[in-house]
């Protein structure tokens, strides 16, 4: 079993000067489509369809536990056939977002910009507690989103589900 330990702060908008800057390198871009197909208080299950910038596809399954910066994750590769077979008769509306991934001085900074809402977010994960206790955050970083349940990805699925009714 995997353990992600990850932080994620609020953005005012997608920071193109700040990745402009000669520290910062481009790592990956990628439009994310991202389906719970099971949820509860402190589990969830998911799928996700990703496209890299040349057009190849990718598809995931995955496991989450836990709440706040240190959880549960499993997360493995699935055929389109099989994604294509849990959400053909769902009815689900995937959670579009563009993942921008990017080093910046030996740090992974993934930022987030939701298609459906007005939202850019960005998370950096760690490999242990104490290098994100140590984390300073950048100048161009906003509020760190701890335990806001209103940014948590499933709640705003949740929200994209309840929407399109």
């Amino acid at each position: 079993m995997g353990i992600e330990i990850e932080k994620k702060f609020l953005l005012p908008a997608f920071p193109q000067a700040e990745l402009d800057q000669a520290n910062v390198t481009l790592i990956s871009k990628q439009t994310i489509y991202q389906t719970y197909l099971a949820f509860s208080k402190d589990e969830e299950i998911r799928v996700r369809q990703l496209i890299d910038v040349d057009g190849t596809c990718h598809y995931t399954h995955t496991f989450k536990s836990g709440h706040g910066m240190v959880r549960e994750e499993i997360e493995y590769t699935i055929s389109e056939t099989i994604y294509q077979q849990l959400l053909s008769r769902s009815g689900l509306v995937p959670l579009e977002k563009v993942r921008t991934s990017v080093d910046h001085q030996g740090t992974l900074y993934e930022i987030d910009e939701y298609k459906q809402i007005a939202l850019v977010v960005v998370e950096v994960e760690f490999p242990d507690l104490h290098a994100a206790q140590r984390f300073e955050a950048p100048d161009w970083f906003g509020k760190e989103l701890g335990q806001e349940e209103e940014f948590r990805n499933k709640t705003l699925w949740i929200q994209l589900q309840t929407a399109s009714i």
